[in-house]
């Protein structure tokens, strides 16, 4: 009896994995699907814009203003950037509580050519305005000017109803693609499906020397 209830276990235990590893690959393949039948899922005409914008090779990242990690590994993507002469194109997925808010204010900063200057002044800012314990994102106004902004612009014009509906397409372009947690990366429309800056790294040099 024992044994026939450890073969019944182990048969469970076996099917579950199974199920698991198929949805997995199924998931994939629904994804290489969306991606084939949508190439406009991963940029977007409104999305910014930094490098080689001849690259065969484009690097897309959907990341969270408030998010820490995306805060850490920026400073390295942009060398990433540089160093093998590629196209970054940035996304949102918005999942903090205030990155909505945030996001607003880069999107006007951006028709000001202001988008990356500011990019920086808030990932730098970020754990006055955006810590976890007392987010306090109105404190965003203070470090504005030193990314050389129009602030009273941007006050005008971050609460456009366009600039919602782009946040909004970011979010189900995200959803198509599986994007679940920021930083998530995708290099010629393959998702780095591990996190660290070493894996993006290969990632990026694969695809480089794929397109030389």
């Amino acid at each position: 009896m024992k044994n026939k209830s450890l073969i019944v276990g182990v048969s469970a235990l076996v099917i579950a994995a199974s199920f698991w590893t198929a949805k997995y690959f199924y998931k994939a393949e629904e994804v290489k699907t969306v991606a084939k039948q949508e190439a406009g899922v991963f940029v977007r005409p409104h999305s910014p814009r930094m490098g080689n914008e001849n690259s065969k090779v484009v690097v897309v990242e959907f990341l969270d203003p408030e998010c820490e990690s995306c805060r850490a590994v920026y400073p390295e993507v942009k060398k990433l950037v540089n160093e093998f002469d590629v196209q970054l194109v940035v996304r949102y997925a918005p999942y903090h509580h205030n990155s909505v808010f945030a996001v607003k204010i880069l999107h006007a900063a951006l028709k000001q050519n202001k988008y990356w200057e500011t990019l920086t002044v808030l990932f730098e800012s970020q754990p006055e305005w955006g810590s976890h314990h007392n987010p306090q994102p109105e404190k965003i106004w203070e470090f504005l000017p030193s990314a050389g902004v129009d602030v009273e612009r941007i006050r005008q014009e971050m609460n456009d109803p366009a600039t919602f509906d782009l946040i909004e397409l970011d979010k189900e372009d995200a959803a198509k693609l599986g994007v679940t947690g920021t930083p998530t990366f995708f290099v010629n429309g393959k998702m780095v499906r591990e996190f660290g800056l070493d894996y993006l790294k290969e990632a990026i040099k694969a695809e480089v020397e794929a397109n030389q």
